[in-house]
């Protein structure tokens, strides 16, 4: 039933390896009806009517009924023209000329002229994206119903080997038993122990799993989707593109659509307020480059400094470095030349982990870590924040191994710096853990416990991650 053509005619950005790359073969059967769908005619009104609303034009007719529009519409495909409900003055009806009948909807304005979900400048494109939309669903109805079933993402080097390792990877570390056991002595031994012997191994790059993160999109210009290989029909809206690779599709198939996204640099704007795990993967680094900077700067200079980390620096050069990271990325200057301060540089990595959209200890696992706080026996609550722990993105877990390795450190200089992992709670506690439901009670109420974790994250360290 479906014709199939070269992509030509695609504006869609396909990337794949190019040892595996073979044009891709876009069905252009929707394209066909879109170029078939009837044009609007606009059937105008020949007197000027006086209560006309200011943003309809010629084809508003005033208070008529629906057999008036019906007459006038005649028997012309695409003919339409805007009418006042005589039930209820104030309302107005589209009268649409389609499948050989009169269709009528509700037409509202707030700024742009709608009928259902999308939004149109004038009624003029809104027709013609209700006669597309109409023609395709009439012509091709059991067509779309089955379009994705045999889906050419999956040839075109989106999928590989690489992600069904992640997908294994991650599916066995969330069925492994979680259960750490506790000796007489309060000692955790294994798996716990056997862990921390072998977490000073060569640091690998992680591939973490991400999921799309699609909206609303308008194309310009014919664009295919790039699940199914089939047209994006439509004017305006005609899909959803991920706004961190670029990924463009139906939004029923965006549905459909492996966890694998790859965050292309291109499209992602700034450094800052980025969620992390779409970052890591743009950057490819196991965490957020500012997190390794900075602390590879603090730890440069010396952890001896006092009050490191609760002193705050100079806000409008904390800024400055923001800017510089938003700007240049990896490539940012941070050095004692240019910013000699070290406590601008401890501010510029508290403020990038406090804008994070989604905090290092996540809102998902947020109350099992404030449950685990508040029991009292010092084994049991170790094991509920190991089992939180393991419930972290890995992204999320790598990047919070790395910070408390760091600030374990900062601690062995405590008789300097006069920062245990107390003081160093009180600071990190609220800016890696934030309550979902930002209430201002509740935050103030937790703000002990999320200490305490932090506190306990620092000074078992070694054993936890």
């Amino acid at each position: 039933m479906a014709a199939s053509s070269n992509s030509s005619l695609s504006g869609s950005s396909v990337s794949s390896d190019p040892e595996d790359y073979q044009p891709p073969i876009w069905k252009s059967y929707l394209y066909q009806l879109q170029q078939e769908a009837p044009r609007p005619k606009r059937i105008t009104c020949p007197q000027e009517m006086e209560n006309r609303p200011k943003h309809y034009g010629r084809e508003f007719h005033g208070m008529i009924s629906r057999e008036r529009a019906d007459e006038l519409l005649g028997s012309a495909e695409g003919a339409y023209l805007i009418r006042e409900s005589q039930r209820q003055p104030g309302s107005y009806t589209l009268a649409l000329r389609f499948g050989h009948q009169t269709l009528n909807y509700r037409l509202f304005y707030d700024g742009k002229h709608f009928v259902g979900e999308k939004r149109f400048e004038s009624v003029h494109d809104l027709v013609t994206d209700g006669l597309i939309t109409l023609y395709i669903e009439t012509k091709a109805a059991e067509y779309i119903a089955r379009m994705t079933t045999n889906p050419i993402y999956e040839h075109l080097g989106y999928t590989s080997l690489l992600r069904d390792k992640i997908v294994h990877r991650l599916s066995r570390v969330r069925n492994e038993p979680k259960k750490v056991t506790f000796q007489k002595d309060g000692k955790i031994s294994s798996p716990l122990v056997r862990h921390s012997a072998i977490k000073d191994c060569p640091e690998k790059h992680c591939n973490y799993e991400k999921v799309h993160n699609f909206k609303v999109h308008t194309f310009r210009g014919p664009h295919w989707c790039e699940y199914c290989a089939n047209f994006l029909w439509g004017l305006i809206a005609q899909g959803v593109r991920c706004s961190d690779c670029g990924l463009n599709v139906h939004k029923q198939c965006s549905k459909l659509v492996p966890s694998d996204c790859q965050p292309d640099l291109r499209c992602i704007k700034k450094v800052f307020s980025c969620d992390l795990t779409t970052l890591v993967k743009a950057h490819n680094t196991p965490r957020p480059m500012v997190l390794d900077m900075c602390i590879r700067e603090i730890e440069h200079r010396g952890l001896k400094s006092e009050g490191l980390y609760r002193v705050s620096g100079f806000t409008e050069h904390v800024e400055d470095v923001k800017l510089a990271f938003d700007r240049d990325g990896e490539k940012a200057e941070i050095s004692a030349t240019i910013y000699p301060d070290i406590n601008i540089i401890t501010g510029v990595l508290k403020l990038y982990l406090r804008d994070l959209p989604i905090p290092v200890i996540t809102y998902d696992v947020y109350s099992k870590f404030i449950q685990a706080s508040k029991i009292p026996d010092p084994d049991t609550r170790l094991e509920g924040i190991h089992d939180g722990l393991q419930l972290l993105p890995p992204a999320h877990y790598e990047t919070l191994r790395y910070l408390m390795a760091h600030l374990k450190r900062v601690t062995m200089n405590e008789k300097d710096n006069f920062m245990s992992a107390e003081n160093l709670g009180i600071v990190f506690g609220p800016t890696l853990m934030r309550p979902p439901d930002q209430n201002t009670l509740s935050t103030l109420n937790d703000m002990r416990y999320q200490k305490l974790i932090v506190q306990l994250l620092i000074e078992h360290e070694d054993i936890l991650f």
